[in-house]
């Protein structure tokens, strides 16, 4: 896996961007660098190259909102089967990249944009705790193995289940963390991470490091309403333009 100048420059500015995005309002990183990274590379690079800096980010996400302990102890099931799924999800990328997890990545964008529109419920969520923990775990965890975006499903769980905000921050990334754990062990197994991959992704770190800090300030001083109007519309770009580049 080799990369040229101009990719590693592309890439480090979609690093920065989506860093900056997921330190100021908690989420949104490998949502916005995935689909981006897709457009001019294959699914399994995308995911391989970001895998490092979100789990940083998600380790960071969550010892910022406080609580890490009591988060684990609430969620830590729900995590554990993200990352059965996580590992399913990666072994199918790995052994059948292919150009349809892009397509699966538009499709599950388009899905998280549009689902707030639509009033839906799902009882058996609160009903039936346990199993509701073992469906939603699992499929996030396919779904974030092959694509990157774990969170489109686990926002629906944490909707039906009447989570706040906080929860909604702490699920999503402890499961995200368990679940790029499980990749990162798949990847190097099968060594997918190289010399290089590593040397690059220690640069994306300091990257993410300092985003974290821009992120920190800018926190409380931009509205989050505005902000994620503007995400969701980039978004939506993305998908669209994914989802050509697939078929066409």
């Amino acid at each position: 896996m080799e990369f040229t100048t101009e990719f590693l420059i592309f890439a480090s500015i979609v690093i920065f961007l989506s860093s900056l995005v997921q330190a100021t309002i908690g989420f949104g990183f490998p949502m916005i660098a995935t689909p981006i990274l897709a457009m001019v590379t294959d699914m399994k690079t995308a995911v391989i190259y970001v895998a490092i800096p979100t789990l940083l980010l998600n380790i960071s996400a969550l010892l910022f909102e406080k609580n890490f302990l009591q988060a684990v102890k609430r969620f830590y099931l729900l995590a554990i089967f993200a990352m059965i799924g996580s590992a399913i999800g990666t072994q199918i990328l790995i052994y059948s990249n292919s150009e349809i997890f892009k397509f699966l990545l538009a499709i599950s964008i388009l899905f998280y944009l549009f689902s707030q529109k639509f009033s839906f419920s799902m009882p058996w969520v609160v009903q039936k705790p346990k199993l509701s923990t073992i469906v939603f775990g699992l499929s996030a965890g396919i779904i974030g193995g092959l694509t990157n975006v774990m969170a489109l499903v686990l926002i629906i769980y944490a909707l039906e289940s009447k989570h706040s905000k906080k929860e909604i921050i702490q699920s999503s990334n402890l499961c995200f963390m368990f679940g790029k754990i499980i990749q990162v062990i798949l990847f190097t197994y099968h060594g997918s991470f190289t010399p290089e991959i590593l040397e690059i992704s220690l640069y994306n770190l300091l990257i993410v490091l300092m985003c974290i800090i821009i992120g920190l300030n800018l926190k409380n001083k931009i509205k989050e309403d505005n902000y994620n109007k503007v995400i969701k519309g980039f978004l939506f770009v993305m998908a669209i333009a994914l989802i050509y580049q697939t078929l066409f």
